[in-house]
């Protein structure tokens, strides 16, 4: 492997993503999204897609442009809003979804990208995230056609206190998409304020890590304890400028703001 990680395209960075693949996908929301390389991605025709991500998109940006033109098979996520197409798909059957609490999702990536195999948490203890029984997918006639399995559930001694925990299993992912603020030729990752979000942790989790970055830096120039991800995790860096569009899932004004602005014409 060269140390120079930076490929021309975004084309050439995920050419060799197969047909249901598993992809860990860093963003929130919309913030700190690889749109670029999920355009790409689109671009190839694959397709039986299985992806790991907080969310996925709304209609038209994001994971959503994936999941409208029948790419995705399968979403790993903890909320599932914003997305009419998503609440479509999965209600008729053509989706299938593994609800998972949000602490969790983000530790079994981590834990995914660590060499651990399974962890215990307290999170979703007494409901159907351990007990089973969560709809995964629904039949045409709207009967639940897969559900989750239970978990296996311990009690450990904590603090003086008898408590249980539920057995979370990691998550490895084949390939992994994640936007930065910057990089060095090495891929060390810095990013951007909240875009940071899973976006470490999705990378860690991918056997091959794509990076899209706004900048690129020189090995040496990036001070070591600003970077947020070794380039030990990164495989694959595309550069794709400052000026990457980049959307807001729901903006907010003030009451104030609102009433300085005039009004549209027309209105």
């Amino acid at each position: 492997m060269t140390l120079d990680k930076v490929v021309g395209s975004a084309a050439e960075a995920v050419a060799d993503i197969p047909s249901g693949a598993t992809l860990a996908v860093g963003g929130f929301g919309l913030c700190g999204i690889p749109m670029v390389l999920i355009d790409a991605l689109l671009q190839t025709g694959v397709d039986g897609l299985q992806v790991v991500s907080n969310n996925c998109g709304v209609d038209d940006w994001g994971l959503g442009v994936l999941l409208a033109a029948g790419r995705i098979a399968k979403m790993t996520s903890s909320y599932v809003g914003e997305n009419k197409e998503f609440a479509r798909q999965y209600l008729s059957g053509e989706l299938e979804l593994e609800l998972t609490p949000q602490g969790t999702l983000a530790e079994k990536l981590r834990a995914g990208g660590s060499g651990i195999a399974a962890f215990f948490t307290q999170t979703g203890v007494g409901t159907q995230v351990a007990e089973g029984g969560l709809p995964q997918r629904y039949a045409a006639d709207g009967s639940v056609a897969k559900a989750s399995a239970a978990k296996p559930v311990q009690v450990f001694d904590v603090d003086g206190e008898r408590r249980e925990f539920v057995l979370e299993e990691a998550i490895a992912a084949d390939f992994s998409l994640v936007h930065a603020k910057r990089a060095d030729r090495f891929g060390n990752l810095v990013f951007d304020k909240s875009a940071r979000n899973f976006s470490p942790l999705a990378a860690m989790a991918g056997r091959v890590c794509v990076a899209q970055v706004e900048e690129i830096v020189e090995a040496g120039e990036l001070d070591p304890d600003a970077v947020h991800l070794p380039g030990v995790y990164v495989d694959r860096i595309v550069v794709v400028g400052p000026d990457v569009e980049k959307r807001i899932e729901r903006r907010t004004i003030s009451v104030d703001e609102a009433a300085s602005r005039p009004m549209p014409e027309g209105a």
